[in-house]
């Protein structure tokens, strides 16, 4: 029986649509994988980034000490160490919004972006902290300044000690 050449474009109209089938299941893994890949990375630069502020804070001691009486203090520090103060506090949150944002577009977990922003939380109520969201809040997102005013309008018991004001010393009364 001899098969007729419109039986085999049939076939072929089928194995077509297979492969079609095949690479399209193909496709949708290795878009999968890449979003992954996305997320992956953009969690990391979040960390790095974070974590450089940190170290960069942390392991100069002149950086340091301006930081802890920028945040610890009632009134703004001379006009190079308070310039130099909001700007590590303005860099500190451009990073945070960087996470509010990613987070917000599902590049990253939400969970991640809590996490690291915890520190808002804990410093909520150090005067520095307060000095710097009053002057620099209009510079951002406003989803993430609304955010971030949730945040420090909650009640919370912070075990951050590094953000507690020093009690007065009874010896200097």
């Amino acid at each position: 029986m001899k098969t007729k050449l419109s039986e085999l474009a049939d076939i072929a109209e089928i194995a077509g649509a297979f492969v079609v089938v095949i690479s399209l299941l193909y496709v949708g893994i290795q878009v999968n994988d890449s979003a992954s890949a996305t997320r992956s990375a953009a969690a990391n630069d979040a960390n790095v980034a974070m974590q450089s502020w940190y170290q960069q804070i942390g392991s100069d001691q002149q950086t340091s000490e301006n930081y802890y009486r920028g945040l610890m203090s009632e009134k703004p520090l001379s006009n190079e160490e308070e310039f130099q103060f909001l700007m590590m506090m303005h860099g500190s949150f451009l990073a945070y919004q960087n996470l509010f944002l990613l987070a917000e577009e599902g590049t990253i977990d939400p969970e991640h972006r809590d996490s690291i922003s915890l520190a808002i939380s804990a410093a909520r109520q150090v005067p520095g902290m307060q000095r710097y969201w009053r002057q620099r809040r209009g510079y951002l997102h406003p989803g993430f300044v609304e955010w971030v005013e949730q945040i420090l309008s909650r009640e919370m018991d912070t075990t951050m000690d590094i953000y507690r004001l020093p009690e007065p010393d009874p010896a200097n009364k």
